[in-house]
């Protein structure tokens, strides 16, 4: 797999915090799981933190500290809660959506275009789905309110900032109008985080737009 197209500087940073939104914590986990450069960049921004983070001096705690959950990779070896993929479903949503995605549960939202809402675990701000596109097949042309990321994990398509292959990340501001065109043989399968809905340019979409939730 050759990954051309990574996040930027600052959603690695955000992640490296833990300060990103869960649905977009979701996309991130699931691209570096797929990209050795990204997981090296990430560690790399982990060690910078951790360096900064000693240097400060301790304060005093007046009152009882909160309980902070480890994270996965701090948990250690006999972790029994540890999923591993075994299919083409990102390992961290394998509890959620099973090992393969040709037996997720989808719900078809147009001709040749179908979803499947992931719930998160709290009203955290944003939204995390799957979109499936017909071989050939187009969005129809939109904008976004707020951030949008984009993770490939079958097939290809294309827009106006690129070709984008599995693995692949789409990283998009709200500034950002495209309408993403399917690989006319595979379609594509995609994990996207969004943090408004969409803006659609088109008089129709934006009447089916309620009845989908996108």
């Amino acid at each position: 797999m050759t990954i051309t197209h990574h996040p930027e500087p600052e959603s690695l940073m955000s992640c490296s915090a833990g300060s990103m939104p869960e649905a977009f914590a979701a996309v991130m986990a699931s691209h570096i799981e797929m990209c050795p450069c990204c997981r090296k960049d990430l560690a790399l921004l982990e060690q910078v933190g951790t360096a900064l983070f000693d240097q400060l001096s301790p304060t005093p705690v007046v009152r009882p500290a909160p309980i902070v959950g480890l994270r996965a990779d701090e948990a250690g070896p006999d972790r029994k809660d540890i999923v591993t993929a075994s299919g083409d479903v990102p390992a961290h949503l394998v509890s959620t959506l099973g090992q393969h995605l040709d037996n997720v549960q989808w719900k078809r939202v147009s001709p040749g275009l179908w979803q499947h809402q992931i719930a998160l675990s709290s009203a955290n701000r944003g939204e995390l789905r799957l979109i499936k596109v017909g071989p050939g097949q187009a969005l129809p042309v939109h904008g976004h309110n707020g951030s949008e990321i984009t993770l490939v994990l079958r097939g290809s398509y294309r827009d106006a900032t690129g070709h984008y292959r599995a693995g692949d990340v789409a990283d998009l501001s709200e500034d950002v109008e495209h309408a993403p065109l399917a690989d006319a043989i595979e379609g594509c399968i995609c994990l996207i985080a969004t943090e408004g809905k969409l803006k659609f340019r088109s008089r129709v979409a934006r009447l089916f737009q309620p009845l989908v939730g996108i």
